[in-house]
């Protein structure tokens, strides 16, 4: 199974996360299948790949509970489900 999750990297105190589609036996710093976007919550940026989200999503992705709340703000689902 694939999920959409986070992945920290930058230094101490200053994380910085990827959002990534990862199979869910690995670690959190585990091999990737896809980075689908970026989001620093210092800077409060926000980059989403939209169409490969929505090809994950389709494919039966399931999205953690942070990158679900960052996507919603995004409008991913929107665009996934329009009459909603």
């Amino acid at each position: 199974m694939v999920k959409l999750r986070l992945k920290r990297c930058g230094k101490k105190q200053r994380a910085v996360y990827r959002i990534v589609a990862i199979d869910v036996r690995s670690r959190r710093e585990g091999r990737d299948l896809r980075r689908v976007g970026f989001y620093d919550p210092i800077k409060n940026q926000t980059y989403l790949n939209i169409p490969v989200i929505l090809y994950f999503l389709e494919k039966g992705a399931q999205p953690t509970g942070t990158v679900q709340d960052i996507s919603k703000k995004a409008g991913v689902f929107m665009e996934l489900y329009p009459n909603q």
